[in-house]
This record gives structure tokens, C-alpha cells and sequence, in this order.
């Protein structure tokens, strides 16, 4: 039977385009425990994002806000921030990068529900539009995304788009956290809603940020302190000038910079595409490099030449993956990466310790990896019952000899049940 569309929110909407417009915005949303945000920006031709515009709903309003007419948003940002309310955002990255460049903190309590559609048992990543036809039967015009959002006067379809960002997103939260709860998934979702808010804003503070790099693989580690000392003079040469540091120097000419170590502007000048005026302040970033002793120079970062065996464990891995989340409705390329797969089972091959990466940590440690284990460690034992399910695996305990061996089955583990095609590996 289909599902019945849920009725859209008919609330009413506000386009904040005054301060005393803003006032009473605020007002509202003082009163508010949770609210919906987004933002609209351009991010092409500046160091960092141009804010143009602020899109809020509540369970009783829509507000637009217009940064560029209504003045500071400082207290907007006051309000976001304060652990007294929930921030529900969908791909939410850039909008709490945003008020972290404005607050010098990111939202409080931020719920994302694109995670949280992965772990309710829809796909990840899922975009809003899907995720809205999904949870609530409606559809979404997404006619907007390339408008240059610093135009004014917005139109009324602009306008439109705005809202319709922000609309949706409450109740999608309410469906979601229903089936959470039924999970028993909630804890889980505040864990995976903090780490993502972490890394958005870590982002920013993070040393290591000139190792995402293309094209350092071949450098020596001076090259590394090169590449290190000029990725560190873009950043601020770009901040200053207010560009994208891409756009100041290209990562293939800074990676040449460091393969070349440059002693002279001479050398410099066979390179094409250098910023003008800055030779020198690109030559003494190399001489700061240079004059590194051995023990400061960045490690090479470990090639991952992984023998058969490994390879084949990991995938054996990823196939128990993907059937432990089809079985339990959560995604599987939320739950773990090949690379953990293929750290956890390096890290077994070796006799070491298992390694620090997001399946060996929190609600993955104690719900997925025991399940992971057991078939790696040899415990469990897997068998092709029905091809055509949509569960087709069998997990075998193995215990001292095959004449021991037991089927695990999803119906034998229920009350009354009789016999089974797969088993159930709850979650």
C-alpha cells in the first residue's frame, strides 16, 4: 500500500530584510528549543565563503534572513551557539564552518539528518531532496543550487528555494529520531553527530591540513618541509588577499616548488602561474625548509602495499559488512571504509593491537566489530544458503570439530519460529 503524503508544514514565512524584522526573529527563536538552519553562500572567488543568506524554521516559523541588510549577526550566532538548543542542518558542514568563522564556535547540539538516514536504514549519503520524498512523500525543486546568492533583489523562486531548504527539515528530524529510538540507535546518532561537527571545524585548526596535497607521493622528506613551509605562506598569502588558495598557487606548482627547492628567484621564474610580487616570500618559505635538521622534517607518509592475503581478508570483511547493515537496515559506507577493514585485518595478521580508526571506536567498537571478528578470527564461519534472498549468507559458530558445527538462523533465534534461510546478526 502506498504511503500516504505526509501534509508539508503550512507555516508562516518570513523574509528578514530589516533590523526590526531581525528583532522580532529573535525574539522568536529565544523562546525555541530546537530550530532548522541553512545557508546560502559563494565560495569560488574568496578565502572563505561569503555568507548571503540565513535560512531558520521552528515548529511554528519560516524566516529568510538577508545578512545584507539587517546588520551584524552577532546575536543570531548567540543563539545558535547556546547549548539550550538543538541546530537540525542536512549536509550540514559548511553552515557550521560558517558560524565557526562568525562565533568562533560551531552550533550546539547539531543534529544532521543525512547521518541520521544512514543509520535508520537509508542510504548515505542522501540528498535533501531524496531524503524529503523518502520520510515525507513530497517533492522538492532543487532549481536554485548555481544562483550567485549576492544578487539582490532575490526572486520570488530564490525565495522559494530558501524556504523549502529549512522547511522540510524538522519533521524529517521527528521521522528519523523515531526510528532511532526504536533501534535504540540515538546514542548512537549523538556520537556520530558530534565527531562530524568535530571534524567540520577541526578542518580549520588541523596541522596536517598541506598533506591533502595531490602529488606528494614522490617527495623526499625536505621536499615534505618544502611542500609544508609554501603550503603555509598560501594559506596566509591567500587569507590576506582574500582568494581561494587554490587560485593563489596550484597544488601541482607548489608540489613542483618542492620538488625543484628553488635557491633563487632565477629558478623561480621557469615556473608559470607564481602570484606576482611574491618570489621572495615563496623563496624564503624554501630556506625555512631547508634549514630544518633532519629530526624536524616531516615522516613519509606509509605506502600500503598490502599482500594477497590481506586484500582478500578485507574483502571478505566488506562482504560481512555490507550483509551485518542489510540485515539491521543501516549503511554500510557509514559504518566503516575499506581502509579500516583493511587496517583491522593488517593489524590481526600482525598479532598487534587493533588499530585507532572509527570501527575500532564507540558504538562500532561494541555493535559491528565483534561481528567482524568473529568471522576473522576464525569463530564464525560463513555459507551460501539462498542465492536469491536478499540475505543470502549463513553464519556457522565453529567450535572444536565439524561434527560440532551449528546453523544460526534468524527464525530458530524467535520465539515459535521454525526454519530458516539466513541468520540474523542483530545490531
Amino acid at each position: 500500500m502506498p504511503r500516504r503524503p505526509a501534509k508539508p508544514p503550512d507555516l508562516p514565512e518570513h523574509l528578514v530584510a530589516d533590523p526590526a524584522g531581525f528583532d522580532a526573529c529573535l525574539e522568536h527563536l529565544t523562546a525555541v528549543k530546537a530550530v532548522a538552519f541553512d545557508t546560502e553562500f559563494v565560495g569560488e572567488d574568496a578565502y572563505r565563503p561569503e555568507l548571503c543568506l540565513v535560512q531558520v524554521a521552528t515548529a511554528e516559523h519560516l524566516y529568510v534572513i538577508d545578512p545584507f541588510a539587517v546588520g551584524p549577526l552577532d546575536r543570531f550566532w548567540a543563539l545558535l551557539t547556546d547549548p539550550a538548543r538543538t541546530t537540525v542542518v542536512h549536509a550540514g558542514r559548511e553552515d557550521i564552518r560558517l558560524c565557526y568563522f562568525a562565533a568562533g564556535k560551531p552550533p550546539a547540539n547539531v543534529v544532521d539528518v543525512q547521518i541520521a538516514a544512514g543509520l535508520a536504514g537509508l542510504t548515505y549519503p542522501i540528498g535533501y531532496a531524496g531524503l524529503v520524498q523518502e520520510l515525507l512523500s513530497q517533492r522538492m525543486t532543487k532549481g536554485e543550487t548555481l544562483t550567485d546568492w549576492r544578487r539582490r533583489p532575490l526572486s520570488a523562486s530564490q525565495v522559494r528555494y530558501a524556504f523549502d531548504d529549512v522547511r522540510y527539515l524538522l519533521p524529517a528530524w521527528k521521522r528519523l529520531s523515531d526510528r532511532l529510538r526504536r533501534h535504540g540507535r540515538l546514542g548512537w546518532a549523538e556520537e556520530e553527530f558530534g565527531t562530524f561537527v568535530g571534524k567540520a571545524v577541526g578542518d580549520e585548526a588541523s596541522a596536517e591540513r598541506w598533506r591533502r596535497v595531490k602529488g606528494l607521493g614522490g617527495l623526499d622528506r625536505r621536499g615534505l618541509a618544502v611542500a609544508r613551509e609554501v603550503f603555509a605562506w598560501r594559506e596566509a598569502f591567500a587569507k590576506r588577499v582574500n582568494r581561494p588558495p587554490r587560485t593563489v598557487l596550484r597544488d601541482d606548482l607548489l608540489v613542483e616548488i618542492a620538488r625543484r627547492s628553488p635557491k633563487s628567484a632565477e629558478d623561480l621564474q621557469s615556473l608559470r602561474g607564481l602570484p606576482r610580487g611574491e618570489p621572495e616570500a615563496i623563496l624564503e618559505a624554501v630556506r625555512r625548509a631547508r634549514a630544518l635538521p633532519p629530526e624536524e622534517l616531516p615522516e613519509l607518509e606509509p605506502r600500503e602495499n598490502d599482500p594477497a592475503h590481506v586484500v582478500l581478508l578485507g574483502n571478505l570483511l566488506g562482504v560481512v559488512l555490507s550483509d551485518l547493515c542489510s540485515r539491521n537496515k543501516l549503511a554500510a559506507n557509514l559504518v566503516a571504509s575499506q581502509s579500516d577493514l583493511k587496517a583491522v585485518v593488517r593489524a590481526k595478521a600482525a598479532g598487534r593491537e587493533l588499530p585507532d580508526v572509527p570501527l575500532t571506536r564507540g558504538w562500532r567498537a561494541t555493535a559491528i566489530l565483534p561481528e567482524l571478528l568473529a568471522v576473522l578470527d576464525g569463530r564464525d564461519a560463513l555459507r551460501v544458503v539462498k542465492p536469491a534472498s536478499t540475505a543470502p549468507l549463513q553464519y556457522v559458530p565453529v567450535s572444536g570439530s565439524n561434527a560440532e558445527l551449528g546453523m544460526r538462523s534468524a527464525e530458530s533465534e524467535k520465539p515459535g519460529g521454525g526454519s530458516a534461510e539466513t541468520s540474523s546478526k542483530p545490531v
